[in-house]
């Protein structure tokens, strides 16, 4: 099998899409599929084996985004010396149109991703009358597809809602062994100050669809109740951390961004983890918390709301409410049992999802695509 994958973001950029492509890269070289990656250049990347980059330029409005200008020679070029059985778009951009359009023009079958829920975003940045534009352009770009693929069954409905039908499932995934609380470490605690403290932690995009402003709300609340006893990490950068330094009691550690093995050490050496987000199409932070052994509080919307169980493996909290979020917060400072509890069937439900089974499911849902479109070549 070749697969063509299309991203508007990649490496060096984390984001849920990178960490994804990163691990399905792994997979395709341990499981022998061709691949090539067509991907934005940043600034200092080195020539990579099967990547190919293209020039790009920061978004205005989410410079962590890039709008990638496609040399269509370069593409054309390089997919017809390449030969692929089929094309996989991880993001609906300039990257994304292009795979589809080559697709379209050479007979092609692709699959895309539906990873972000722009539409959300229109209201967090005050440009409402873009929402119908927006999912003018979706129904257009994901129809044109063999299959849509959602992270979460919300996600599906959703699209079904606005017209896009030919949806599936593709979940995410853990690395069981880079999430896990053997990275406890005393010692960073004590050099953040924060040992014998309840430590909440946010991990994540700081920007404004976060709803960081709703945890800001409940994180006073908690600091007035119980005062020293309790701190608050919010690991990771974004156009609204200035902000948020403004807004949350002083008390409040910013690590700026962290990955690898520094990530995973704030992970499980924090109490519990706060997803105060109710944009996400899946929750991968969630995912990475109770792989770390921690107990995860989250808002009950998106791929979140699918992933917690209420008091079994997680307590959930209604979409922007503080005072919900706050009683959560509460409980888990003084319900030690059911805290426990939390911790315990959270990593138990983190490890029944090894991005290998997720991976096993992708191939399935690539060779009925095949299948169905050499059945048609046959046919017809």
């Amino acid at each position: 099998m070749r697969v063509a994958v299309f991203a508007d973001t990649f490496m060096p950029q984390i984001n849920g899409v990178t960490n994804t492509l990163i691990r399905l890269i792994q997979y395709y070289k341990e499981n022998k599929i061709e691949y090539i990656i067509f991907a934005p250049k940043y600034e200092d990347e080195k020539s990579e084996q099967h990547i190919e980059r293209f020039y790009s330029l920061k978004f205005v409005l989410y410079p962590e985004c890039r709008v990638t200008l496609p040399n269509l020679f370069r593409v054309s070029a390089a997919l017809s010396n390449f030969q692929p059985d089929l094309i996989h778009i991880m993001t609906e951009f300039s990257m994304g149109l292009t795979g589809l359009l080559y697709g379209k023009k050479h007979g092609i079958p692709t699959i895309s991703n539906y990873t972000t829920n722009f539409s959300q975003y229109t209201n967090y940045y005050k440009v409402d009358f873009l929402e119908q534009g927006i999912w003018d352009y979706m129904k257009w770009f994901h129809t044109q597809n063999k299959i849509t693929l959602c992270p979460s069954h919300e996600s599906q409905i959703l699209l079904n809602q606005h017209g896009i039908h030919n949806t599936g499932i593709f979940s995410r995934g853990i690395d069981f062994e880079n999430f896990h609380p053997k990275y406890r470490n005393d010692e960073l605690r004590k050099n953040l100050e924060l040992d014998n403290k309840m430590i909440f932690l946010y991990v994540g995009r700081v920007s404004i669809e976060k709803d960081l402003d709703i945890l800001s709300v409940s994180y006073k609340a908690i600091h007035e109740k119980y005062g020293d006893k309790v701190a608050l990490i919010i690991t990771g950068n974004g156009p609204y951390l200035e902000k948020c330094k403004e807004i949350f009691p002083k008390n409040t550690t910013f690590t700026g961004f962290k990955k690898g093995e520094e990530l995973a050490e704030i992970y499980a050496s924090c109490d519990a983890f706060v997803c105060p987000s109710s944009t996400e199409t899946f929750g991968n932070v969630i995912l990475e918390a109770m792989a770390s052994g921690l107990p995860v509080i989250g808002a009950d919307a998106g791929g979140v709301g699918e992933i917690i169980y209420h008091r079994h493996n997680g307590l959930k909290f209604k979409k922007r409410d503080s005072k919900e979020l706050t009683v959560s917060m509460k409980e888990i400072i003084e319900n030690t049992a059911l805290r426990n509890n939390i911790k315990i069937n959270g990593r138990k439900f983190a490890l029944n999802r090894s991005w290998e089974k997720i991976f096993d499911g992708l191939i399935n849902i690539y060779n009925e695509i095949l299948k169905e479109s050499k059945d048609i070549t046959i046919s017809a």
